[in-house]
């Protein structure tokens, strides 16, 4: 029980610490969920955000469903809309404002307005049971989502309902978490309006293109650096980092002329090389690294046109002057290319992600070519375009990208 032990107290209030921390809203709900389940000893759950009058389930783990798959793989869901109203649960709650703890779902009272859709369980071969619900709400008492935990298991794993005793704690829980969850709801909406900016300059960077390729980063990195032996926290403070940053790889093209990036036929050897200069004023814009996040998303924009080969761009740089750092060029006075690990490890990602996404992707002078091709480019490419190792990461992963490819189609 929490009241006979008041650590558990003590780290939910650290953890809802660490939390507010965390920039990126998917690392951020992960770990909202993640610690959520820890504290109460559940088997899956959900959050869902709310957007105008619907919930949007954006987020999900499930332990049961989880070991059922291959070593490496990751859960995959599917997102979906509910009204906040009060027939269903997490309607209910977003609409009420009220903690609902239902010991068994399949199983409610039918004076309640509410109901439980058993066709999520049916389609994932699950039995969800107890569920406790809970609004995610500002201390402003603004809901911004729903916190959704599933299936208590006792000492025996066995699903058992939840306690009442866990209510307050998990709804202190929940207003901080609401909180940052607020806070990086709006980090993400500032990003995404910096890449409407870009868009209105160059059609290709749109939102479903950057969300994507930095769905596909940050999975390939959490492989990569699992293989490596990375601590765990260090990997969550990456991932949080290299989402943003990979969402903004291409910013830099708000400064190249609409001569450039809308025309349509082939560039020219002159213009080619004004595109290029994308790379260094996209880390220009963040010379003044005031945090983590702003060193990522100047190492990205920089190097994620270099190619492990020493044959991409621009080089070894000096990004506020554009010239050769000094004693990195060559006799022409350009500057000396990148190769290998000279090459940023964040740069090296968001090269084969952005890659990946290219040719997975229709364009209006192309249609998206086929899983089988994109691989073997990708393959021609090892040791040549990309790092042996991340492409090693890439493909073992590769069930997990394809579900961040479905999540932000089109």
């Amino acid at each position: 029980m929490i009241r006979e032990d008041p650590r558990r107290l003590k780290e939910l209030i650290e953890l809802s610490a660490h939390i507010a921390e965390v920039k990126d809203l998917d690392e951020v709900m992960e770990r909202i969920l993640g610690t959520a389940r820890d504290f109460t000893d559940c088997d899956a759950g959900s959050i869902y955000i709310k957007q105008g009058d619907h919930l949007l389930f954006s987020y999900a783990q499930n332990d049961t469903l989880s070991s059922r798959l291959k070593s490496g793989e990751k859960l995959i869901y599917t997102t979906f809309k509910v009204p906040v109203d009060n027939n269903s649960i997490a309607g209910y709650v977003a609409s009420s404002g009220k903690t609902l703890n239902l010991t068994d779902v399949y199983h409610l009272p039918p004076e309640l307005p509410f109901s439980f859709d058993k066709s999520y369980d049916e389609s994932a071969n699950y039995r969800t049971k107890s569920m406790l619900t809970v609004p995610l709400m500002t201390i402003n008492k603004r809901v911004v989502g729903v916190l959704q935990l599933i299936n208590r298991l006792d000492t025996g794993c066995q699903v058992t309902a939840f306690e009442t005793e866990l209510e307050p704690y998990v709804n202190f829980f929940a207003t901080n978490a609401a909180g940052a969850l607020a806070q990086a709801q709006l980090t993400r909406t500032i990003l995404l309006r910096m890449i409407k900016m870009a868009e209105l300059r160059d059609p290709k960077e749109t939102g479903n293109h950057v969300n994507r390729v930095a769905g596909y980063s940050v999975e390939i990195f959490e492989t990569w650096a699992k293989k490596k032996g990375m601590a765990q926290k260090d990997i969550d403070s990456s991932r949080d980092v290299l989402r943003m940053a990979a969402m903004l790889h291409d910013v830099g093209k708000v400064a190249i002329s609409d001569l450039i990036l809308k025309k349509p036929g082939r560039l020219d050897d002159e213009e080619f090389a004004m595109m290029k200069t994308h790379t260094v004023l996209g880390a220009r814009l963040f010379r003044d690294s005031q945090s983590g996040f702003e060193e990522a998303a100047s190492e990205v924009a920089l190097n994620h046109h270099e190619k492990w080969d020493g044959s991409g761009y621009p080089g070894h740089v000096d990004v506020l002057t554009g010239e050769a750092l000094p004693g990195k060029s060559g006799d022409d006075g350009s500057p000396l290319p990148k190769k290998g690990e000279e090459i940023s490890l964040y740069g090296r990602i968001v090269a084969l992600a952005d890659v990946y996404d290219a040719l997975s992707s229709s364009r209006s002078y192309k249609k998206a070519w086929s899983e089988e091709k994109v691989l073997g480019i990708i393959e021609e490419g090892r040791g040549a375009h990309f790092d042996p190792a991340i492409v090693d990461a890439f493909m073992e992963c590769l069930p997990t990208l394809r579900s961040i490819m479905k999540r932000y189609s089109g």
